[in-house]
């Protein structure tokens, strides 16, 4: 397999070819995702949930996600590599959002950086794309606010929210963002917004309209019973080894079959 780059993902939008996205923290789940045709590992900040067993992604840190990063691009020599900034490690100023990024490129191999936040984080946004450090954005919901939020609960249903949320989403695409993930949105909301931007939308909890889709691995492998989300699917399940559980997650997002209604939210 050729390596993926950020234009590559770019243009499989423009082209109608699903993303498929998974999340991944060590060497040889990496090695394991990126044989299956994953076009892109999320070294998401759940690691935070499911790799330390805290109740959010709060904890986690700058040197945390470095650290795990260069284990997963010492597996993947196809995927695109996208680790997420953790939480205040950008926030406070663009500047602090530079070094943090400069720190996963440098130390932790990551190619794309991933942020949460709309409007506010526009600014942000722009001044890290214009320094040559490709962003993805990440709206609806957000983790790193689950305070705020209330818990994990679905964004959007109303109006004035839905709104917002499409606004965000067009505010990080004029800031350069080369893809936006979609989380916990309803489908119909998640189909508009992506017909209304250029870029890839990757949905998790977002329906099957997106560009592509990401689940945290540990869910679409079973590990999470009885306490997953409606929009995870176990793969392992009827697979019979994780290897085969990918391709079947790399197929089911490619053909289309995944999600499907009953896991996405009207």
């Amino acid at each position: 397999m050729t390596k993926m780059t950020v234009p590559k993902l770019q243009a499989m939008k423009q082209q109608g070819e699903r993303i498929a996205m998974l999340t991944a923290y060590d060497y040889l789940f990496a090695e394991t995702l990126d044989r299956a045709g994953v076009d892109t590992i999320l070294v998401g900040d759940s690691l935070g949930m499911v790799i330390q067993g805290n109740d959010s992604t709060l904890p986690v840190t700058l040197e945390e996600m470095a650290y795990h990063c260069l284990a997963v691009s010492r597996g993947a020599s196809s995927a695109l590599i996208i680790a997420d900034l953790p939480f205040l490690s950008y926030q406070q100023s663009p500047e602090q959002a530079l070094m943090s990024a400069g720190q996963l490129m440098k130390t932790g191999h990551a190619e794309v950086v991933k942020l949460e936040g709309g409007t506010e984080m526009a600014p942000t946004v722009e001044f890290l794309v214009s320094r040559g450090i490709p962003v993805c954005g990440h709206l609806g919901l957000t983790p790193q606010s689950v305070h705020q939020m209330g818990g994990y609960r679905v964004q959007g249903r109303d109006q004035q929210r839905a709104e917002q949320i499409k606004n965000d989403a067009l505010a990080l695409q004029q800031a350069g963002a080369c893809a936006v993930v979609l989380e916990c949105i309803p489908q119909p909301l998640a189909t508009e917004i992506t017909k209304l931007v250029e870029i890839p939308t990757i949905g998790i909890g977002a329906g099957s309209a997106c560009d592509g889709q990401v689940l945290v691995l540990q869910d679409m492998l079973g590990l999470n019973e009885g306490r997953a989300p409606r929009f995870v699917r176990d793969f392992l399940a009827d697979s019979g080894s994780i290897s085969k559980a990918v391709a079947a997650y790399v197929a089911a997002v490619k053909d289309g079959s995944f999600p499907n209604l009953e896991e996405s939210y009207s």
